[in-house]
C-alpha cells in the first residue's frame, strides 16, 4: 500500500510561527520540543491527517533551517508520546496515542498529570438544557407511533418539523412554506450537500476571514478553493464586513458561491446590519453568485436581535440566490444533530437527490424532538442568553485582570471572543496550553494559509468559574513564551 507523504514545505506553512518568537527561541522550551508541540497540535486540529508520513528528517531540516539533530529529537518525542509509528526501512507515519480521548473537536492526549482538571476552551457550544431536552424526547416518543407503519426514511424531513422551521422564518419577516425547507443532520451536513450540488473541483467559494474552521474543511473536501475576504472588527458592527471586497472578489474570481456568517459571526460575535444585508443580496444578484448564509448562531443574540434573515432583504428575483442554513446545535445542544436548509423548492429537490449518496434522512426521533423544542423555545433561549451575558462579563473581567494587553472583539451575540494578542504566538500558545490545564483552538484554524497567528478564540460557553480558571491557565502558558510584548506587527498578520 502506498503511503501519502506530507511535503516539508506544506508542513512548514501549516506550522506557522511554531517558535516562541521570530529569530529567538525561548530557553524555557527548546526548539525540538516546540517543533514537536507544533506538529502535535496540527494532528489534533486535523491539519495533519492520520496515516500520512512526515517529511524526511533531512528535507524538513533544510526547509526549517534547523539541524538534523533537532528534527530527529522532535520525531523521537512524538514517537515516545504515541504520535508517530515507525518501521525499519519506512517513513514515520502519524497516529494517535492509545490513551487519546475524544472531546468533540480535538483529542485530549497531552495533559498535565492523571486526574488533572482541564478547562476545555477549544469548542464553542453549551451544555444541554437537560430538562427541556429530556421533555422534548419524551414528547417525540409519544409521537413516534404515527411513523412506525412507514419505512421511516425521510430525506426531505418530517412534515411537522418542516412546518415549525418555516413558521420561524415567517415570524422573522421571511415568508416561507414547508416545501422550501429540507431537514439535515446538522448545519455542517447542510453545507456539505450544498457544496456537492453547487460547486465543482477547482471553483472558488468566498468566505469571511476569519470563519468557521469546519466550513473551510468542507469546502476543501469537495475540491473547491476558499477565497478569504476580511472581516475587520475595528470597523465595528455591520461595518466589519468588506462589502466592496466581496463584490470585487466575486467578479475577479468568478466565484459561484459565498459562505458567510452575518448573524453573530463565529468567531467574532459581530452582526451585519440591515443595509449591509441588502447590499449582500444585490451583490449576489449582480455577480450571479449563490449566497449561503449560516444562521446557526441567530438565536444567541445578547445585546440586540438580528436585523432579520438576509434573504428577506432581497427583491423577489434575488431571493432564490440566497440559501439559509440553520441548526439546533448552538441554540440547544450539539448532541441533537438536526439542521435545515431554506432554499428555492427547485434547489431543495436537487439537494434531496444528492443526499441519497450520503444518507437517507435524519433520524425521526431527533426530528420530532427538535420540532417540540423549536415550538416552545422562548423560555429556554431567554435563560441561555442570560447565562451567556453573565459568562461573557466574567470572561472579560478575567482577561482584563490577567491579560490586560490582549484586545477583545466584543460582538453583540454568539458564543466567543476573538482576541488580538501583542505577539504572533497563537500556534505555540495552543500547543503549550494543555500543559497548564487548558485547551485552546489556535487562531490559524479560523483562517486560510496560516493567517491569524496573532489571534485566539476563547468561548464563554463554560461556567464563570471555569472561565476564570481557564484564563489563569492561558496567562500562565503565555508567560512561558518569554516574549517581548512590544514587538512590532509581523507581515503574516491579516
Amino acid at each position: 500500500m502506498i503511503t501519502r507523504v506530507l511535503g516539508a514545505r506544506s508542513l512548514s506553512r501549516d506550522l506557522g510561527n511554531w517558535q516562541d518568537e521570530p529569530g529567538r527561541r525561548s530557553a524555557a522550551r527548546p526548539a525540538y520540543r516546540a517543533l514537536a508541540d507544533g506538529i502535535r497540535l496540527l494532528v489534533h486540529d486535523g491539519r495533519i491527517p492520520l496515516g500520512v508520513a512526515l517529511p524526511s528528517e533531512r528535507e524538513l531540516a533544510s526547509v526549517l533551517e534547523l539541524s538534523r539533530t533537532t528534527i530527529t529529537s522532535s520525531y523521537a518525542v512524538l514517537r515516545d508520546e504515541g504520535y508517530l509509528t515507525s518501521r525499519q526501512g519506512s517513513r514515520s507515519t502519524v497516529t494517535l496515542p492509545s490513551s487519546a480521548r475524544a472531546n468533540g473537536l480535538m483529542f485530549r492526549a497531552h495533559q498535565p498529570g492523571p486526574g488533572a482538571d482541564v478547562v476545555d476552551l477549544s469548542y464553542a457550544a453549551m451544555a444541554a438544557p437537560a430538562q427541556e431536552v429530556q421533555a422534548a424526547y419524551e414528547a417525540a416518543l409519544r409521537a413516534l407511533p404515527a411513523y412506525l407503519p412507514t419505512h421511516g426514511m425521510e430525506p426531505v424531513g418530517v412534515d411537522s418539523l418542516r412546518e415549525v422551521v418555516a413558521q420561524r422564518y415567517t415570524a422573522r419577516g421571511l415568508a416561507t412554506s414547508p416545501d422550501q425547507i429540507m431537514i439535515t443532520s446538522g448545519a455542517q451536513h447542510a453545507l456539505r450537500l450544498i457544496l456537492s450540488v453547487m460547486t465543482s473541483p477547482g471553483e472558488r467559494v468566498l468566505v469571511d476571514h476569519p470563519t468557521y474552521p469546519n466550513a473551510l474543511e468542507a469546502i476543501r473536501r469537495v475540491g473547491a478553493r476558499p477565497v478569504p475576504v476580511p472581516v475587520r472588527p475595528e470597523s465595528g458592527g455591520g461595518g466589519a464586513w468588506d462589502l466592496d471586497g466581496i463584490r470585487s472578489a466575486a467578479r475577479q474570481t468568478a466565484a459561484r458561491m459565498a459562505y458567510l456568517i452575518p448573524d453573530f459571526h463565529n468567531p467574532t460575535g459581530l452582526c451585519l446590519d440591515g443595509p449591509g444585508r441588502a447590499e449582500l443580496t444585490h451583490i449576489a444578484r449582480d455577480t450571479r453568485m449563490l449566497l449561503v448564509v449560516d444562521e446557526t448562531m441567530v438565536d444567541l443574540w445578547l445585546d440586540e436581535p438580528s436585523p432579520g434573515p438576509v434573504a428577506s432583504y432581497g427583491r423577489s428575483a434575488a431571493k432564490t440566490e440566497v440559501v439559509t442554513i440553520g441548526s439546533t446545535a448552538k441554540s440547544f445542544w450539539g448532541g441533537l444533530r438536526v439542521g435545515w436548509v431554506r432554499a428555492d423548492p427547485a434547489l431543495i429537490t436537487r439537494l434531496v437527490g444528492a443526499r441519497a449518496a450520503v444518507d437517507l434522512g435524519t433520524p425521526v426521533m431527533d426530528q420530532l424532538a427538535a420540532a417540540d423544542l423549536l415550538s416552545r423555545d422562548d423560555a429556554v433561549l431567554d435563560r441561555r442568553r442570560h447565562e451567556l451575558r453573565e459568562q461573557r462579563t466574567a470572561l472579560l473581567t478575567a482577561l482584563a485582570d490577567r491579560l490586560p494587553d490582549w484586545e477583545p472583539t466584543v460582538g453583540s451575540g454568539g458564543l466567543s471572543l476573538w482576541l488580538r494578542m501583542p505577539a504572533p504566538v497563537s500556534t505555540a500558545l495552543a500547543a503549550s496550553a494543555p500543559n497548564f490545564g487548558v485547551l485552546l483552538a489556535a487562531g490559524p484554524r479560523f483562517g486560510v494559509e496560516g493567517a491569524f497567528e496573532r489571534f485566539v478564540r476563547i468561548p464563554y460557553a463554560r461556567s464563570s468559574d471555569e472561565l476564570r480558571r481557564g484564563v489563569d491557565a492561558v496567562a500562565a502558558a503565555y508567560e512561558t513564551l518569554a516574549l517581548d510584548r512590544r514587538q512590532t506587527e509581523p507581515s503574516l498578520v491579516v
